[in-house]
């Protein structure tokens, strides 16, 4: 950066004048000697004509050096003149290069002179040059030209004018309106520059100082600035103590504004006074009204200057009315005990720990407030509170779907043993098919309880989400209908992820459907996959993302929008804002349940009346795709009409039980069946009796079977096991991988389904 503090001169040019004289006085000499050429009788008459040109040309010359000599001075003037301004103003040549730039524009720009504006210009405007070309011919056309421009994150009013002698003056005036930080009234505020230069002081700063200042030493006298606390101001009537705030404005730019305090606190403090303290300290009278409040409390509590009013104004939350409870604490009763209270302020949420001591001045009681900002803790206490609150939910709806899964088990089960009864002609094979397909929907919904519970079995795999979208998404179209536009997005470069494909599709459903419904009027829902790296941790959301590769699905619509009040309870369960019987409340609190339990994160961002946008993170699958075992296409079995083999049957939901017995026994096994797990061990303790497989239910009063059959297998390690359970997999805990020759075959399951697994675990 050029910071030229001299005044710069410009180079003013010798005028044309002077070679249009030098030139002439050439032509003259040429025709002298010519003349002197020509017969005598010529000469007193071409000499007469000599001397008039003669005289005329040194005339001429006179005329053009006082020109130069006034144009100069203007110059000059308009230099001095502009000088001093607040803003940046420029003086260019009719051809847009740089002959002067003030103080201000000095410190903020690069300005070397002869140096086009434009090029001057760049680091503020993308198009520069156009600006200078659009705004140089107005002047051109009208003499002057004014317009507003914003730019990235700074905002300029621009006036040009012609000035003579051949000159353009330009100014940039900065537009707060189009900065980063709100309208200050009548507050004294300044801008600084880089170095600490005053670029700019409005109307209250300069009435409170007395006088313009250059330099950020000439305002306080207690440098360096210390943002949010109090500095002594050097005004023209003597010093003053002001409370100084500070914003950046982008550019290196400062804004400063200036709280004058209150005349009966410009005492001088000193140490540990009640200004000084970095604790947000408030004085306050038993009805409430605040007496007085530190820098620190009046940050905090977002006063500005002026009256700070009354106590319940600012804060709320107690259960009880404040001036109760400041009217026991004047009385001497329940000091020193700590409240949390939340401040009214409109910007942010902020919660405040507030303790309360009694003093006496001038024999009155009088309570000074001592605040702590516990934001934090509160946020901590939220997060935790609405863990325990998901945490006993989850178990409710998987100990639901558990239940439900047996009485689906017992429903689908005897429905299957009816349709092997009736054949399409039957006059009741309509009605057996309706309470089956019907039962598969109850199935449905119960999975995504399971979902939503995390205890939904999952099938994990390496997954391409460009690919798993594009097989989606004819289905996705059909779901939301001609007056709903779908596009899809996908990173080129988009890394795997390990999860669920049957699960992941659900996701993009509900998400997609949420969408359609939101858009009464139609419009476009827009999915979109990216490759995203984290470098730092991302919080958000009382959520905390940890670094690392992710992939990022958005999926946004142009709907209603969801209110702030309600943003927070769309993951609960059952809760909907469609009307009834329109939605179960099931279908964001599934897909919270399905992104978690793949590891992902989902977080939702609304405006009411433009549109909703759900962002799905899924951490990246590093593994090398030499490492990725392809699936296995499975060859269609063909299931045997009979079996034989002896199985032990435990299951203490008789309807389950007594459909799993029917089922096995039609297949031609022999089956023996038990409630209990105990009752099952003392069944096994006759030596004589041989069990090829065992069908346990998991979860079971007393013993579950898990524990039952380990116990088992020490006498009869070659026997085989089918765990059930209206429960994901896992839900009876990591040791069931270590019991041999077991698999897992999940509640409601139909009558084939369980007659294979059997088969298969006697081949």
């Amino acid at each position: 950066m050029t910071a030229q503090n001299d005044v710069q001169r410009p180079w003013i040019m010798t005028p044309r004048g002077g070679s249009f004289l030098m030139a002439f006085l050439a032509v003259c000499c040429v025709c002298s000697v010519f003349f002197m050429a020509l017969p005598p009788y010529f000469d007193a008459g071409l000499l007469a004509g000599a001397g008039a040109l003669g005289a005329m040309a040194l005339g001429w010359f006179c005329y053009d050096l006082l020109k130069q000599a006034r144009s100069k001075r203007q110059a000059v003037m308009l230099i001095e003149l502009v000088e001093e301004e607040p803003v940046f103003c420029f003086v260019c040549d009719l051809e847009g290069n740089l002959v002067h730039a003030n103080f201000a524009a000095r410190d903020r720009f690069t300005t070397d002179i002869g140096t086009s504006l434009a090029e001057v210009l760049r680091d503020v405007f993308a198009s520069s040059e156009g600006v200078v070309y659009r705004l140089y011919h107005k002047v051109q056309a009208n003499g002057s030209a004014t317009e507003d421009i914003t730019s990235h994150s700074e905002g300029f009013r621009i006036h040009v004018r012609s000035v003579p002698p051949g000159m353009v003056l330009w100014r940039l005036e900065p537009d707060a309106a189009h900065g980063s930080t709100p309208a200050h009234g009548d507050s004294p505020v300044m801008t600084l520059g880089r170095n600490g230069a005053v670029l700019f002081m409005n109307a209250a700063a300069r009435e409170l100082m007395g006088h313009r200042a250059k330099r950020l030493d000439d305002v306080f006298e207690d440098l360096p600035l210390r943002p949010g606390g109090v500095h002594e101001l050097s005004t023209d009537s003597g010093t003053k103590r002001v409370l100084v705030h500070s914003a950046e404005t982008g550019a290196g730019r400062m804004e400063l504004t200036m709280s004058p305090i209150a005349e009966e606190e410009e005492r001088q403090d000193t140490a540990g006074s009640f200004d000084s303290l970095p604790v947000p300290l408030i004085k306050v009278a038993p009805d409430g009204k605040m007496l007085r409040a530190n820098p620190e409390a009046r940050r905090m509590l977002d006063l500005g200057q002026g009256d700070p009013g009354n106590l319940t104004e600012h804060m709320e939350g107690l259960g009880r009315a404040l001036t109760d409870w400041l009217h026991e604490a004047a009385s001497g009763r329940g000091l020193h005990r700590s409240e949390f209270l939340r401040l009214t302020r409109a910007d942010q949420e902020v919660f405040v720990q507030v303790t309360l001591n009694r003093v006496v001045e001038n024999g009155e009681p009088v309570l000074v407030a001592v605040l702590n900002d516990a934001t934090e803790l509160k946020t901590l206490e939220a997060q935790f509170v609405q863990s325990q609150k998901m945490q006993a939910i989850g178990q409710l709806a998987g100990g639901v779907a558990h239940d439900f899964n047996n009485l689906l088990t017992a429903i689908s089960g005897h429905c299957d043993l009816l349709l092997l009864r009736h054949d399409q002609g039957d006059p009741d094979y309509g009605d057996l098919v309706q309470i089956n397909q019907n039962a598969n929907r109850a199935a449905a919904l119960v999975g995504q309880l399971l979902a939503f519970s995390r205890k939904q079995t999952m099938q994990p795999e390496v997954l391409d989400l460009r690919d798993t979208m594009s097989d989606l998404a004819h289905l996705l179209n059909r779901l939301v209908g001609e007056k709903v536009q779908l596009s899809l997005h996908h990173d080129p470069v988009l890394p795997a992820v390990r999860g669920d494909r049957r699960q992941l599709e659900q996701v993009m459903m509900n998400l997609v459907v949420n969408a359609r419904d939101a858009m009464v009027d139609g419009g476009e829902i827009a999915i979109e996959t990216e490759r995203r790296v984290l470098r730092e941790p991302l919080k958000r959301d009382r959520a905390v993302v940890p670094p690392g590769t992710y992939v990022s699905v958005r999926v946004s619509d142009v709907g209603a929008g969801i209110p702030q009040d309600k943003l927070q309870k769309v993951f609960e369960p059952f809760f909907t804002t469609k009307r009834t019987g329109e939605g179960t409340g099931l279908g964001l609190s599934t897909v919270y349940g399905i992104v978690k339990q793949t590891g992902g994160y989902i977080f939702v961002d609304s405006v009411v009346g433009q549109g909703t946008c759900f962002t799905l993170l899924f951490p990246a699958h590093e593994a090398s795709a030499e490492a990725t075992p392809k699936p296995k296409k499975e060859e269609a079995k063909k299931l045997p009409q009979k079996g034989s083999g002896v199985v032990l049957l435990v299951e203490d939901e008789a309807p389950v039980r007594a459909f799993a017995a029917r089922a096995l026994r039609l297949r031609g096994y022999t089956v023996i069946e038990a409630e209990t797990a105990e009752e099952a061990l003392k069944l096994l303790e006759d030596d004589t009796l041989a069990v090829d497989v065992f069908v346990t239910d998991v979860v079971m009063p007393g013993m579950d079977g898990p524990s039952w059959v380990r116990i088992a297998l020490v006498d009869r390690p070659d026997t085989r096991v089918v765990f059930v359970s209206g429960y994901a997999e896992d839900a009876f805990g990591e040791g069931s991988q270590e019991i041999p020759n077991s698999v897992f075959l999940p509640k409601p399951f139909s009558l084939s389904e369980l007659t294979e697994t059997v088969h298969d675990q006697f081949h």
